[in-house]
């Protein structure tokens, strides 16, 4: 890389880390969990969200999303039926969200009433990785249908994550999915992380997801500022 990309590079990633720590300080004294959500395109990231807006909202916990897009034909239609508040973030001429777009669209929020923000990044598994949004809890998704060797291919953003979700386990059965080997691609990058199943088409796994989420949300409100923090799964086996 040319020393002059470098440096702007370097740059952008500073002046974002620095905005990303304001946020997370925002977010950490308004006492509510910030979630991102990234994966490759086709994971069923919104629908993962969607089911977990429903379940939150049905338990009496306040949630908001913002939702990513690289074009303004994104369909969230289901998330807006949840009735709770949720954005669009068009990341025009960008490739993902960073923490400007974040700070321009949590205005306005009225955070000090959620419990929950759910980021949904675009779907790109190469580019978040780098990017600090002012997340809590960065969540990476894998669906059945990908192949183990995501992880190897991506290993970035599994580093960079605290939870892997292998999604759509209801389709398991349909494709050539080797549990085994995936976790065992996980491991072999972030031999310590926490791994979920779970479809979100027939509720498999949202109770134990749903649980690691309200796990979290306590250590925020215990400790602060609460960046990576070193929790147990919530009884999710590593």
């Amino acid at each position: 890389m040319q020393p002059k990309i470098l440096e702007m590079r370097t740059g952008y990633l500073d002046n974002n880390d620095h905005l990303a720590r304001k946020l997370r300080t925002r977010f950490s004294n308004a006492r509510l969990l910030v979630v991102h959500l990234v994966s490759s395109p086709g994971s069923g990231k919104t629908l993962l969200l969607e089911r977990t807006l429903l379940l939150l909202k049905q338990t009496g916990y306040r949630a908001a999303a913002l939702v990513g897009d690289l074009t303004a034909n994104g369909d969230a239609s289901g998330l807006e039926a949840t009735g709770l508040p949720v954005r669009h973030v068009l990341a025009t001429g960008k490739s993902h969200l960073d923490a400007q777009l974040i700070e321009q669209h949590v205005d306005g929020l009225r955070l000090n009433e959620l419990d929950f923000l759910f980021i949904e990044n675009v779907g790109d598994l190469a580019h978040p990785s780098a990017t600090d949004l002012g997340e809590h809890v960065r969540a990476v998704l894998l669906s059945v249908t990908e192949g183990e060797d995501q992880p190897l291919k991506y290993p970035s953003i599994f580093r960079s994550s605290d939870m892997a979700v292998i999604s759509k386990t209801d389709l398991a059965g349909t494709v050539v999915y080797n549990r085994v080997a995936v976790r065992g691609a996980i491991r072999s990058i972030r031999p310590d992380m926490p791994v979920l199943e779970v479809s979100a088409s027939t509720g498999a796994g949202m109770t134990e997801w749903l649980r690691y989420l309200l796990v979290r949300r306590a250590v925020v409100l215990i400790t602060g500022d609460s960046w990576r923090a070193d929790v147990g799964a919530a009884g999710v086996a590593p």
